[in-house]
């Protein structure tokens, strides 16, 4: 379990009681100023948190007294609470003695409303649990604006009669918010009403379907009242929150940051993902924490390519200078940089190729892919309906020209991403075609839809319907026959919210199948593990477990599988295992390919955090990868596509 805490004043660095093993180095640096520990998987982690809160519950209850805990919602703390649910089925972990009071709360918003933290609580841990409900205390999101400051100084009274907060479970924003305290938050911020961030609001728009629904008020805890909690515990969880971790370890004390007033509790753990903490100095460049480092090949080549960034130099122009001021002195002393520098631009250059598929008839000993067999058997897997071609249209596009047979397995159905708008327009056409009572009834369906309902099962199928025929519109332009198109519809998907069930044997089954059918050579998997609750991590945990059982079947023994990127970040050059050119006609025809979903353009409903359409995302992080590779002084290219090969072990 995690062990409470007690950490010595800031200057001495101290806070070194924590009893689970992280991963990599323990030891905070020099740039650290906040207690963290790093864990491969979010799982693993949230268990340990788990384990830490039940504890606290159960010493509570032996001394007979309260625990009052400080709760927050999103996609960070579900796995704790999963936890914490099991612990109480199947280990007797009662709630009896419970106090919770949440962090924040939308306003206004109703209870029942299925975005509201109230309906959150209640779905993840509150309906699971033995907690009194007279002990629960969540912002009322209903409350008329001439009582909420009366409102917000009795939410900060309550808590002051229990006497105040055992421990506070945080997850932290973009914008480096702590529940709702946004930029320019006071220290001294009591609970309050606050006006969201635009940053906040369009990380909410996926789960109101569009940032014109989510609300631009909140009821938030404060600064002061988050730092009055004895312990506190932070989750991060995917490389998307790397840069604000950093920020907030490494940087200086900030209102534009508010997680950073944090530096200042004496009993505070980020709890971490390899993800989050990717961007900490002792993870991107550790090189400049201790010069003692073992230099295995992985290490050298991100270093290299860091330092060419770094001094605005082409690979083969580093000199020994470059490397001694840079903190990478170790590395001279088993060669010199010429042979560093020769064999870090041999790697890259051999992960360059126009034949993703293998080149025919060609000496791959340096080639990324085997030239035999010449034709090969592909399957592309493609989480949602169209990231086979924003993530890797290119190659996609090359795979069928050189005569592969290719396939494609488009995991889930999308339909949680066509909006009621696009969804009546078909309906309506569909009714003008031919009249029927089933159009009708989908017509008024979303009509009558409000913030309390979710689709209906007709009209899910009707959004599934549009998101297929698009994609047979792109297949179809890159030339791929109907029949290699495979629409999987994984069960863990469709509950017709933004909420998914657990990955399944269903799932993994069908996935298996699909590979079983097609007995492929190379299988394309999305790699993007931005989000590790999203669809992506999902879709790629069931092509994992799915070809871990079936690696004893022959066929598998000779098949490679690549992993590609999603809109949102693409694979560090180091990282790079095969880089697939294009011309600038082939930009254009997958471009093209992508405008083929028509309903995931102009004002789409899940944009993330860049305004950018999907076409010009995918283009630019293209384009930008080659001129990476023409900075590090590699062939010029328009634009380029990346991939990894991963291995089981």
């Amino acid at each position: 379990m995690i062990a409470p805490l007690t950490m010595k004043p800031k200057a001495e660095n101290s806070g070194k009681s924590i009893n689970f093993k992280p991963v990599g180095q323990f030891e905070e640096t020099r740039f650290e100023k906040i207690h963290n520990v790093i864990f491969e998987d979010s799982n693993e982690a949230s268990i340990k948190v788990a384990q830490e809160i039940a504890a606290l519950i159960r010493k509570k209850q032996a001394s007979k007294k309260s625990c009052v805990l400080g709760l927050a919602t999103g996609s960070s703390p579900i796995r704790v609470y999963e936890e914490l649910v099991r612990m109480h089925q199947e280990e007797d972990l009662s709630f009896s003695n419970v106090v919770t009071f949440n962090l924040d709360e939308y306003l206004p918003m109703d209870g029942d409303n299925h975005q509201s933290y109230w309906y959150f609580m209640h779905e993840h841990l509150f309906n699971h649990v033995d907690i009194p409900r007279e002990n629960i205390h969540i912002p009322d999101g209903t409350v008329a604006n001439e009582f909420v400051i009366d409102y917000c100084l009795a939410y900060e009274k309550a808590i002051k009669q229990f006497g105040g907060l055992d421990f506070q479970l945080l997850g932290i924003g973009r914008t480096g918010h702590v529940g709702f305290n946004e930029p320019g938050s006071h220290y001294n911020s009591g609970t309050r009403v606050i006006t969201l961030d635009h940053i906040t609001r369009v990380d909410a728009a996926p789960s109101f379907l569009g940032i014109d629904n989510v609300p631009r008020k909140a009821i938030t805890m404060g600064i002061a009242t988050v730092m009055s909690a004895k312990r506190i515990v932070l989750l991060g969880w995917g490389e998307n929150k790397a840069e604000i971790i950093k920020e907030t370890v490494e940087g200086e004390i900030s209102a534009q940051v508010p997680a950073t007033y944090l530096q200042d509790h004496k009993n505070c753990t980020f709890v971490l993902d390899t993800g989050a903490g990717s961007k900490l100095t002792r993870n991107k460049t550790p090189w400049l924490v201790d010069e003692s480092l073992e230099w295995d090949e992985t290490l050298t080549s991100k270093a290299i390519v860091w330092l060419c960034g770094a001094t605005n130099k082409s690979i083969l122009s580093l000199t020994d200078k470059d490397y001694n001021d840079n903190g990478m002195s170790g590395l001279l002393a088993a060669q010199d940089s010429y042979d560093l520098n020769i064999k870090m631009f041999n790697k890259l250059q051999h992960s360059i190729t126009g034949w993703p598929g293998g080149k025919p008839n060609a000496d791959d000993t340096s080639r990324p892919e085997r030239a035999e067999p010449a034709k090969k058997r592909v399957i592309i897997f493609s989480p949602h309906p169209d990231d086979d071609v924003i993530s890797m249209g290119g190659t996609f596009d090359r795979l069928v020209e050189q005569g592969h047979e290719v396939h494609v397995a488009y995991q889930t159905s999308g339909n949680i991403a066509v909006s009621d708008t696009d969804a009546l327009r078909y309906a309506e056409i569909s009714k003008r075609i031919s009249v029927s009572q089933e159009a009708q009834t989908i017509i008024d369906s979303i009509k009558e839809k409000n913030e309390s309902t979710f689709d209906t099962l007709a009209v899910r199928q009707l959004k599934g319907n549009i998101r297929r025929g698009e994609s047979y519109a792109a297949t179809r332009y890159l030339g791929l026959k109907d029949e290699n198109v495979h629409f999987l519809d994984l069960p863990f998907y469709e509950t017709g919210t933004i909420k998914k069930n657990n990955l399944s044997e269903e799932d993994i089954e069908i996935v298996m199948n699909i590979i079983d059918e097609i007995k492929p050579h190379q299988i394309f998997a999305a790699g993007d593990l931005a989000d590790p609750h999203g669809t992506h991590k999902v879709c790629l945990d069931a092509v994992f477990e799915a070809i871990k059982r079936m690696q004893s079947e022959e066929f598998m023994k000779d098949c490679w599988l690549w992993l590609y990127r999603g809109a949102w970040h693409e694979w560090e050059v180091n990282e790079i295992e095969m880089a697939v050119p294009m011309s600038p006609s082939q930009v254009l025809r997958k471009r093209t390919a992508i405008f083929c979903h028509q309903s995931q353009k102009d004002g789409v409903m899940f944009q993330g955090d860049d305004s950018r359409e999907f076409w010009m995302r995918a283009e630019e992080r293209n384009k930008d990868t080659a001129a990476r590779y023409r900075a590090l002084g590699l062939s010029d290219y328009a634009a380029m596509e990346a991939f990894v090969r991963h291995k089981f072990d």
